[in-house]
């Protein structure tokens, strides 16, 4: 059986695209997060987009255009994102997922929530006071605890 990525999964740029768009709508209006989230620039759904995408197995289209890893990480430096900010975050998130149709199958939305967990909690941890980022590292990449159910004769490429 061949096995696709997440992005493939996931419906490809097109699918994250509308998920990180509708959800920082939501993170616009929302009283938790609208100050963190103030200055944000008009194209950050599609830098974020384009993030996810490659971790999760797409094309680096975030490495090529933002300069990878290190670039996110000196987005977070000094943020000093809460817990609370980032509990409501993933909610959110969650949410924007469900609203644009992104795979509801147990085996997607455990590794996409293990990976916004993981993402959410470096973030927190990055964005403190004071806290300055190690030497460059490669950008993180994702994949399934298990790979996804098919019934007996499919593929998943199918």
């Amino acid at each position: 059986m061949t096995v696709p990525t997440l992005y493939e999964w996931a419906g490809g740029a097109a699918a994250l695209e509308r998920l990180f768009t509708a959800f920082y709508a939501r993170v616009r209006d929302d009283p938790e997060l609208r100050e963190l989230f103030r200055d944000m620039d008009p194209d950050h759904p599609r830098h974020v987009a384009a993030w996810l995408g490659g971790v999760f197995g797409g094309p680096p289209v975030y490495s090529r255009q933002r300069g990878g890893h290190a670039h996110m990480v000196g987005m977070h430096l000094g943020k000093a994102i809460t817990e609370r900010q980032r509990r409501r975050w993933v909610e959110l998130l969650q949410d924007a997922a469900d609203e644009t149709g992104l795979p509801a199958d147990p085996e997607f939305r455990t590794a996409f929530t293990g990976y916004v967990e993981w993402g959410s909690r470096m973030a927190v941890l990055l964005s403190q006071p004071g806290v300055r980022p190690g030497p460059p590292e490669p950008m993180p990449t994702w994949t399934w605890a298990l790979p996804p159910w098919q019934p007996p004769g499919e593929t998943a490429a199918e």
